[in-house]
């Protein structure tokens, strides 16, 4: 008899049903389940004492499908936060105001700061020239004002910094995207055979958690409904989804 044990490892792929692109590799996930929910009808037996079950049914309520996501990529915080992605370029600001600036306080640039070029921040209109370790220090997300800061506080400043380049997120702006998910898997127990699975289409919900302060690793939790396919005939081939096993 053939040992099918299994200890699963592989990539997963995702893309927009319909959309003109290729599946692109999610990243490294812990885990891929898929848990299908049961609505069962249970008629009992009431034809002599002691009970008993005369007949049952049991219909497929859902499929849902669980991916547990540790690179968390602007593309993947987009689908798990129902959010767009965009690429910041790299390049030099100028004159962007910070509003509402206070001794002692923070105040958050357009982008994020390339710290390996010195800002420079001024008055508005320009006229005074502020020092850094005196007024203010930089950090990649902003400036932190000195309580030592020779402004009056509530002052709006002008910076010129060079902005790094990166990935913007803007959250909870889009509705739910149907995705064709594939996972080309690789069993460990059985010296790497294939295992492969495709799902045609599902519709993954926000994102509960999304935890920024830790002591281990992030994770997305992203789940998701597998909806039915009605391309599929749904005799020879699933609605939902199909497994394929190499021997």
């Amino acid at each position: 008899m053939t040992d099918y044990s299994y200890i699963g490892s592989g990539k997963i792929y995702l893309k927009i049903v319909g959309a003109s692109a290729g599946l692109v590799h999610v990243g490294n996930c812990s885990s891929l389940k898929f848990n299908i929910a049961n609505d069962k009808k249970k008629l009992k037996d009431y034809t002599k004492p002691g009970g008993g079950i005369y007949n049952s049914v049991t219909r497929i309520e859902s499929v849902e499908a669980a991916l547990s996501v540790h690179d968390l990529s602007a593309a993947n915080l987009a689908i798990a936060l129902y959010g767009t992605a965009s690429a910041i370029a790299a390049g030099a600001l100028v004159d962007e105001q910070l509003v509402g600036c206070y001794k002692g306080g923070f105040n958050k640039t357009l982008f994020p700061i390339d710290t390996t070029v010195a800002p420079v921040i001024t008055s508005s209109p320009a006229g005074t020239t502020y020092v850094s370790g005196t007024d203010y220090t930089v950090t990649e997300s902003g400036v932190e004002w000195l309580s030592t800061a020779t402004f009056t506080d509530a002052a709006t400043l002008l910076i010129d910094y060079t902005k790094k380049a990166g990935n913007a997120v803007e959250a909870l702006l889009t509705s739910a995207q149907e995705y064709q998910l594939v996972f080309a898997g690789l069993n460990e127990a059985r010296s790497g055979k294939a295992v492969s699975v495709e799902a045609y289409r599902v519709k993954f919900d926000p994102a509960q958690v999304l935890d920024l302060i830790g002591d281990d690793f992030g994770v997305l939790e992203i789940v998701g409904e597998v909806l039915k396919d009605t391309t599929k005939n749904g005799t020879t081939v699933s609605q939902y989804f199909h497994v394929q096993v190499v021997t």
